[in-house]
């Protein structure tokens, strides 16, 4: 009986690593359809990133209750899921609490700190699903995350409740069974949670306790993997991608937009028209700015998968709290739909096939662009690095340079800059003019 256990759990946990494997390799495949882009400059700043934004979640210590609660989910998450290698080992050898000779009396001691974390996972999973469904904060209660978005969220903190629970279940009838002396259930030690519940299985027969106790065993198992699978369908990918995400963040002083060398010299020889013999050599006519997703950078895809859908970047946007339509959280959501979709689109197709559809006006409006102030609050206030400022410019510098589509107020500027050299309606003498008068 027990080899039949190794073998089902040997072909369970394979086919649950293979197709989580062939899901990574496809999203990678997808981030990497963006242009490229060099981010390997300042290697200590950028660890320093990771350790700070994504280990410590610095920006979400801004509202300290809400940061506890998500560090003990974050930290249950990670630290609790040690102890699945236990459990994977346990399933592939056919052993029970192989630890338990090698740590000794340490064992106990560490399977009681991860239930005193399951317990405050499961109180802060609890909470953040009152927050969203009971109490519906704003961010929350937004349109953005109608539909699928908010059952996703929900989905994922029931899960993480219901594994929790059956870790501590599973717990409380093995500390039941070593009571009892039941063969295979080796003395531990008590655990600190479970064992004051160890007494629930007392009127129970063994086959019970120890039906129980595998029953929480293989479902607790078998969730995990089936969680493994069904990240890369979620936005609780930033589980994972929130490290390197952090560490390729733009170092660059807030505010500062990248220019394009063949638009920069122009400028220049406008101003210094000596300059015009300088113009780089080169037969390729440059695209300007972005109109789909492979004219984005990869990090740009990179940032739509690490996505939270957390709604903070939104919340701090001046544009969407004044009832405008651009909502950050939106932006990186159909950036993300929209590179999976032409992902799928080569997948089938082995090339990209063009399907009559562009990231820019059938997922992003102009209206939603032209609203961003570029103030740069919804970078300032992501907690996993996303830019969604950066793709609103490409999208933008694409409206502009490439289909002269801007407001009225946005083409007297331009003339003014191209014919002027300034954003106002005066020429250089007349500016003078005005100083001199101001001064005199």
């Amino acid at each position: 009986m027990r080899i039949v256990q190794e073998l089902l759990f040997v072909i369970a946990f394979g086919i649950a690593v293979y197709l989580f494997s062939l899901q990574v390799r496809q999203i990678r495949k997808n981030i990497l359809l963006g242009r490229d882009t060099d981010l390997s400059d300042q290697p200590n700043q950028r660890w320093k990133n990771v350790l700070l934004l994504a280990f410590g979640q610095k920006k979400m210590f801004r509202n300290p209750l809400v940061a506890v609660l998500h560090f003990f989910v974050y930290a249950g998450f990670i630290i609790i899921n040690l102890e699945i290698l236990e459990i994977i080992l346990d399933g592939i050898l056919g052993q029970h609490r192989l630890f338990v000779n090698v740590l000794g009396s340490l064992y106990p001691v560490l399977i009681g700190l991860f239930e005193i974390l399951a317990v405050l996972v499961i109180l802060g999973c609890a909470i953040f699903l009152i927050r969203r469904n009971i109490i519906k904060l704003k961010r929350f209660a937004s349109h953005d995350l109608d539909g699928w978005p908010r059952s996703d969220a929900n989905y994922i903190l029931i899960t993480e409740i219901v594994l929790m629970c059956l870790f501590l279940t599973m717990n409380a009838a093995d500390q039941n069974l070593q009571a009892r002396g039941v063969e295979h259930y080796i003395p531990t030690g008590a655990f600190w949670i479970s064992n004051n519940f160890a007494s629930v299985f007392h009127g129970m027969s063994d086959s019970t306790v120890i039906g129980i106790e595998r029953g929480c065993w293989w479902m607790h198992i078998l969730g995990v993997l089936a969680f493994l699978n069904y990240l890369p369908y979620s936005k609780h990918l930033h589980i994972i991608l929130a490290f390197p995400n952090a560490y390729y963040a733009n170092l660059e002083p807030k505010g500062e937009m990248e220019n394009m060398p063949a638009i920069q010299h122009e400028v220049k020889t406008m101003l210094q028209p000596e300059l015009a013999s300088e113009a780089p050599a080169s037969d390729v006519i440059p695209k300007f700015g972005a109109k789909d997703v492979q004219d984005l950078t990869w990090k740009n895809l990179l940032d739509a998968y690490s996505c939270t859908e957390c709604g903070r970047c939104s919340a701090a946007c001046p544009a969407n709290q004044t009832g405008k339509l651009l909502s950050p959280r939106k932006i990186m959501m159909d950036t993300r739909d929209r590179v999976a979709e032409v992902g799928q689109n080569i997948k089938a197709n082995g090339s990209f096939q063009d399907d009559g559809k562009t990231l820019l006006r059938n997922y992003i409006t102009e209206e939603e662009l032209r609203a961003c102030t570029t103030c740069n609050a919804c970078v300032e206030e992501c907690p996993v690095s996303i830019s969604p400022l950066d793709i609103i410019l490409q999208l933008r510098r694409y409206l502009v340079m490439e289909e002269s589509s801007a407001p009225a107020e946005w083409t007297g500027m331009f003339s003014n800059i191209e014919n002027n050299m300034a954003p106002w309606k005066f020429g250089p003498d007349d500016r003078e003019q005005w100083i001199q008068e101001m001064n005199s």
